[in-house]
């Protein structure tokens, strides 16, 4: 009997080269960025937290890093270029200087920058300015001295090689981390209309992965503001229906323009009135509500929070189905805990603690009580 002959086997394309990238977020949301980072780059990507650290960790990727920059929930994605080098005077050398001008020039020309910034202690230093002059000449790229997070350049960070193995030897070496683009990734393009006490979008999008993403699902957002919450919602993936409800005019007209803006105009609908109000109310119960009731600081007032947050519990149980789910992000965490002590319309699924800027607010995940 003749026997078939194996086919010759194909030759196996070489493994993509993979670079060390640094994801800095906002502490508190460790967990629900490595849920992102393994739904976006596979679960099987390495990942690391820094030691010591509750706000960047590292993953290591191959090819371009489009799918990195798309993370939702992260401030900040900074490729990690690390030199065997005692100090950083001796980055500027022909053996390593060459490999910081590439990372830059593909950082600039993710979106167009035209300038560079150094983040390090001793920037002002004679071996920052030549390594700074040094980078200008080679990349062709100005070097600024602006700080803000807007002012749509460069980063470049230097700091020590960190020790990730505590068992091994110190590491002896330097760091530099060169941000991907010129802005961070928590700095969206849709935000084209400010509001006082906006949700910082990367606890929007944390909230929205928190809560889950369904296409069946109605959502409603009580107290809407500016329209974070319901941008970051519809932009992680379609819903049945979407409605944002603010009493405040100017904070409709900035939901507006955002929502106009993140091309979602056809799919939200905007509610000026007073939550309490039940002519807004749908007549097809929500699925999902979201809410960000005000936090006494730029908006509201604490003397009458805790009435808002007993409004937005009993609103929220009125406009939904059995086993809807809402999403409350407040910084009035004694006022939430003794609301929800005292209401059986609610039972907590979830609670996470977030870290921003002097500020501790909470993420409540709450399930409708039936």
């Amino acid at each position: 009997m003749p026997t078939r002959s194996a086919r010759p086997s194909r030759p196996r394309p070489p493994d993509r080269p993979t670079s060390t990238y640094e994801l800095t977020f906002l502490p508190g949301l460790a967990d629900i960025v490595q849920s992102e980072v393994a739904d976006a780059l596979g679960p099987r990507t390495p990942v690391l937290l820094l030691p010591g650290r509750e706000d960047s960790m590292l993953v290591r990727h191959g090819g371009r890093p489009d799918a990195l920059r798309a993370l939702r929930t992260v401030v900040a994605v900074s490729q990690v270029l690390s030199f065997p080098v005692p100090r950083p005077r001796s980055l500027s050398s022909g053996e390593y200087f060459p490999a910081i001008v590439d990372a830059v020039q593909r950082s600039a020309r993710l979106d167009g920058a035209r300038a560079f910034r150094f983040e390090a202690a001793g920037s002002d230093s004679l071996v920052f300015q030549r390594l700074g002059t040094q980078l200008a000449h080679a990349t062709g790229l100005r070097q600024e001295h602006d700080h803000s997070e807007d002012a749509g350049a460069v980063v470049l960070r230097f700091r020590r090689t960190p020790q990730l193995d505590a068992a091994g030897p110190r590491p002896d070496g330097w760091d530099v981390l060169v941000r991907l683009g010129s802005r961070p990734s928590s700095a969206r393009d849709w935000r084209v209309a400010d509001y006082p006490g906006a949700v910082n979008a990367t606890i929007a999008a944390a909230i929205v992965r928190l809560a889950g993403i369904r296409a069946e699902d109605r959502v409603v957002n009580l107290m809407c503001g500016s329209g974070t919450l319901l941008v970051e919602r519809l932009l992680a993936g379609p819903a049945a229906s979407a409605v944002g409800v603010d009493v405040s005019p100017e904070a409709i007209a900035a939901a507006t323009a955002n929502v106009a803006a993140a091309g979602l105009a056809a799919d939200v609908e905007l509610v000026r009135a007073d939550i309490a109000d039940e002519t807004w109310w749908p007549t097809v119960p929500a699925d999902l509500v979201l809410a960000d009731p005000p936090w006494g600081t730029l908006t509201g007032s604490h003397a009458t929070n805790e009435a808002a947050h007993q409004e937005v519990l009993r609103v929220a149980h009125a406009i939904t189905r059995p086993g809807a789910q809402l999403a409350v992000l407040t910084h009035e965490v004694t006022i939430m805990d003794r609301v929800l002590r005292g209401t059986a319309l609610w039972r907590e699924r979830a609670e996470v603690r977030v870290f921003q800027k002097g500020h501790h607010p909470r993420v409540y995940l709450l399930r409708r009580a039936d």
